[in-house]
C-alpha cells in the first residue's frame, strides 16, 4: 500500500509543480511593494522608472517568461510578462541603452561579445507568439548604445536539432 500511496502522489506534485510554474503570477493593485515581494519572492532585478519602481521576476535559465511588476508610490500598479515581440519592438536601435532596455525587458539569459564588429549582445530566450521557440539578440556598440536586434529561432529547443529540448 505504502508504494502505491508513493506513486499516486509523485504524478499529483508534478502536475502541481508545472502548474505553479506555467501560471503567471498576479498582483492586487495598490498592495505594497514588500507584500509582492513576500509572495513572489525576492526579485532578480530591480530598476527604477521615474516615481516607479519595477521589481524583475526571470524564470531563466532556460525559461521564456520575465515578469515585470510595476510598483508607483501607491502600490503596486501591473504586473506584465515582458518576453514577447511587442516589448521587444518598443527597444530603439541608435537611442536605447542598456538601461533601458533592463526597464524594458529585464536582464538577458546569457551575454556575449564579438570582438568584430565589436558588440556586446544580450540574448533573450522567449515563446514567439506563444508558438515558436525563439531568441532575441539585443546589440550594444561600446557606449552602451543598441545597435541592433536580431530574431532567430531556438536550436536547442528543437528536438531534430539535437539539443536540450530532446
Amino acid at each position: 500500500m505504502r508504494f502505491a500511496r508513493y506513486f499516486l502522489t509523485v504524478p499529483t506534485f508534478l502536475l502541481a509543480t508545472a502548474c505553479s510554474v506555467l501560471a503567471p503570477p498576479s498582483v492586487t493593485p495598490g498592495e505594497s511593494e514588500a507584500t509582492v515581494i513576500s509572495r513572489l519572492g525576492k526579485p532578480t532585478g530591480v530598476y527604477q522608472d521615474g516615481s516607479d519602481r519595477l521589481l524583475e521576476y526571470r524564470t531563466n535559465p532556460g525559461g521564456q517568461n520575465t515578469w515585470m511588476v510595476r510598483v508607483g508610490p501607491n502600490g503596486a500598479k501591473s504586473i506584465e510578462q515582458v518576453l514577447t515581440v511587442e516589448k521587444f519592438a518598443t527597444i530603439r536601435p541608435g537611442q536605447d541603452k542598456k538601461e533601458d532596455v533592463l526597464r524594458k525587458v529585464g536582464a538577458p539569459y546569457e551575454t556575449s561579445y564579438l570582438r568584430f564588429p565589436d558588440l556586446t549582445v544580450w540574448t533573450y530566450m522567449y515563446l514567439e507568439n506563444g508558438a515558436w521557440d525563439s531568441l532575441m539578440h539585443v546589440h550594444f556598440d561600446n557606449t552602451g548604445t543598441v545597435k541592433m536586434l536580431m530574431n532567430a529561432p531556438d536550436l536547442w529547443r528543437r528536438p531534430v536539432a539535437g539539443g536540450h529540448g530532446n
